[in-house]
């Protein structure tokens, strides 16, 4: 299985994903729109395994060309309205880029006969846990309490199980945890990365409901996973879901400061108590590791450190610009 097509390769996760498919000798075709800019391609441009192809994926005509005139083994589906605020603000688009035209996508590639899909989902389809003292998995109910959370559930439940009827197909599906660490298109808009930009550059950092759980991965630690799903007999991942993580790396918003502080000793942190929060989970990511050998190779205090020494080198220039944060941004 060599040739495979990235949607959304441009971006944060994708970026870095292109450059682990090229060491690994993939052959590469990345479909972006480019919402957030290229620059994230420049490096890889002259690969001769790699390809570029300018396309929104709700340009199904479009895309629907590109698909028929390459034989692909499989398709690692990153194209999406990202996170529950771009969610919130573009909810029509949402609607038809993380339903509509996702299972489009699926659709067509049943019909064209492409073996592997891999959904780039998230862990935010838990919501809220029942027993905040417990750990949820893959067999835990799911509570989505954000459009983001709510499209993902609706696509996974149609993946795994509308499609079953096609024996030789092969989704699998990625919950990811909370993403963090450097990237060749850098965001800032993520609580790791958010909090360590502000406190390495010396500002106040307020923070609101320090006890709320989330699980952590290193953005490195997805395209693990990705390749992880790509080399994997198919019987082991076909219409199969896997939490994307480390049951070790599970925090709460004080504990992330805790572990910034190791860095950055003269932080100054402000704490506003909010007594709720919908999103309150952690989250066991054992079933990966037992089952198909995954292990995460960076931890949240790996990531602190590299994005403190970005910021504090100036390896970017300007971390409060526009481009680093998928919605507006007030510096």
């Amino acid at each position: 299985m060599k040739k495979i097509l990235v949607t959304g390769g441009a971006g944060y996760v994708g970026s870095g994903l292109l450059r682990e498919l090229l060491n690994e000798n993939y052959i590469v075709t990345c479909v972006d729109n480019l919402m957030f800019g290229g620059e994230s391609l420049l490096d890889i441009w002259h690969n001769k395994n790699f390809t570029y192809t300018k396309c929104d994926i709700n340009d199904w005509s479009k895309f629907d060309k590109i698909l028929k005139t390459n034989k692909f083994d499989a398709i690692i589906h990153l194209a999406a309205i990202v996170g529950d605020p771009a969610c919130r603000i573009n909810s029509e688009l949402a609607l038809k880029t993380n339903w509509e035209s996702t299972k489009w996508l699926l659709d067509k590639s049943v019909e064209i006969g492409i073996k592997k899909f891999i959904f780039a989902s998230t862990c935010s389809n838990y919501g809220k846990m029942d027993d905040p003292e417990s750990f949820v998995d893959e067999e835990s109910n799911l509570a989505p309490v954000s459009l983001y959370a709510e499209l993902k559930v609706k696509f996974e439940t149609y993946m795994l199980s509308d499609m079953k009827k096609y024996k030789d197909f092969c989704p699998t599906s990625l919950r990811f945890s909370t993403v963090y660490g450097l990237s060749p298109r850098m965001r800032f808009d993520l609580t790791v990365n958010e909090f360590t930009k502000d406190l390495a550059l010396g500002k106040e950092l307020t923070i609101f409901g320090e006890k709320f759980w989330r699980p952590y991965c290193h953005v490195k630690d997805f395209s693990n996973a990705f390749i992880t799903v790509l080399r994997a007999e198919s019987k082991k991942v076909a219409y199969n879901v896997f939490n994307v993580g480390d049951t070790s790396e599970n925090y709460t918003k004080q504990m992330l400061i805790n572990e910034i502080i190791k860095v950055i000793p003269d932080a100054k942190i402000k704490y506003i108590e909010k007594n709720e929060d919908p999103r309150d989970y952690r989250v066991n990511s054992d079933k990966i590791k037992k089952e198909l050998d995954f292990k995460i190779t960076m931890r949240v205090i790996d990531g602190i450190e590299e994005v403190k020494r970005m910021i504090q080198e100036g390896v970017i220039a300007n971390p409060e610009d526009q481009r680093y944060y998928n919605i507006p941004h007030e510096s």
